[in-house]
């Protein structure tokens, strides 16, 4: 779509918080958003730099953010849950600043920015719970 592209930005953000935990989680993000503001190119298609935050797809890098943080907040409840909980903050973000940002409402921005991603964001929350809970059980010393 115009302005909005498949990426695996939200599996990375999923999966850093689903090993990490929500601190740690939420700083590797914080880091993460720091390195693109600098200029270091890794965000989505090797950009970076202050225009891709302010961008039409920067909400959806601060709902990370925000994300990581409801998760945080949200762990006692489990990890499905919590990154459930992340993943509608980050596309509560996209969607008001994808409207904002070109001049429509926030359906119309629902609708162009989120919803064709609903299955290969659910496709990546399943994974990322599935590869956290993996990567935990080994980093624990189990087998």
């Amino acid at each position: 779509l115009p302005g909005v592209s498949f990426t695996m930005q939200t599996f990375a953000v999923l999966l850093s918080l689903g090993v990490l935990g929500g601190k740690w989680g939420s700083v590797s993000i914080l880091l993460y958003l720091l390195l693109g503001l600098v200029g270091l190119p890794v965000f989505s298609g090797f950009q970076g730099g202050a225009a891709v935050l302010l961008g039409p797809t920067g909400g959806f890098l601060w709902g990370f953010l925000l994300g990581a943080l409801i998760y945080r907040a949200g762990e006692k409840l489990g990890r499905v849950p919590a990154m459930v909980l992340c993943q509608l903050a980050c596309y509560g973000c996209g969607i008001l600043w994808f409207a904002r940002w070109a001049g429509v409402d926030p359906m119309t921005a629902a609708l162009t920015a989120v919803v064709p991603y609903f299955i290969p964001d659910a496709i990546k929350l399943w994974l990322a719970y599935l590869v956290s809970g993996r990567i935990r059980k080994y980093r624990r010393g189990g087998s």
